[in-house]
């Protein structure tokens, strides 16, 4: 479990900060109804996803960037697939991955809470193919399982049980 997030985890001195706004993006369950948000704050190289969520199953989860930003439940399949602008594999532990949605699973506690601190160097807010703002935007989805990191095409992590979307502000 080497890509595991417990906690928070501590950036590097050599990430400098950019000064564009965060966004903040509210996370539903499959009844609409708010469990948690992330905040997404623009890196020098990437973005950093502060994540809080409440009323989930304890355990191991996976979460993924995907490719539209319509969370519609129960099953939030209308956020499409991963975030892949250059279709790459999935799975950190795959030749020829990861995709540029693929993050690292996270813990939530016995008491349904997750607080962490997540670093994907492969997205960005700003211009590009590997923006999380491009038209039509994308989505934060979290998943019932952890993802095992190889199998193809998401990483048998189970249903999506809630989804965050991300969009440019207007």
């Amino acid at each position: 479990m080497k890509y595991l997030a417990i906690g928070v985890f501590t950036l590097s001195s050599s990430l400098v900060w950019a000064v564009t706004s965060p966004q903040n993006i509210a996370i539903h369950n499959a009844k609409d109804e708010v469990v948690g948000s992330a905040t997404l704050t623009s890196l020098a190289k990437g973005v950093k996803i502060e994540l809080e969520v409440q009323g989930l199953t304890p355990g191991l989860h996976a979460v993924h960037f995907h490719e539209k930003s319509v969370c519609k439940g129960p099953k939030f399949e209308s956020a499409g697939g991963h975030f892949a602008p250059v279709k790459s594999k999935h799975g950190f532990d795959m030749e020829g991955g990861p995709h540029a949605g693929d993050m690292v699973n996270f813990v939530v506690g016995a008491d349904g809470k997750a607080k962490v601190e997540l670093i994907n160097t492969m997205v960005t807010l700003g211009a590009g193919a590997n923006s999380l703002l491009k038209p039509g935007g994308s989505a934060i989805v979290i998943h019932e399982k952890a993802d095992d990191y190889k199998s193809q095409p998401a990483g048998e992590a189970g249903g999506r049980i809630a989804c965050g979307e991300i969009k440019a502000a207007n």
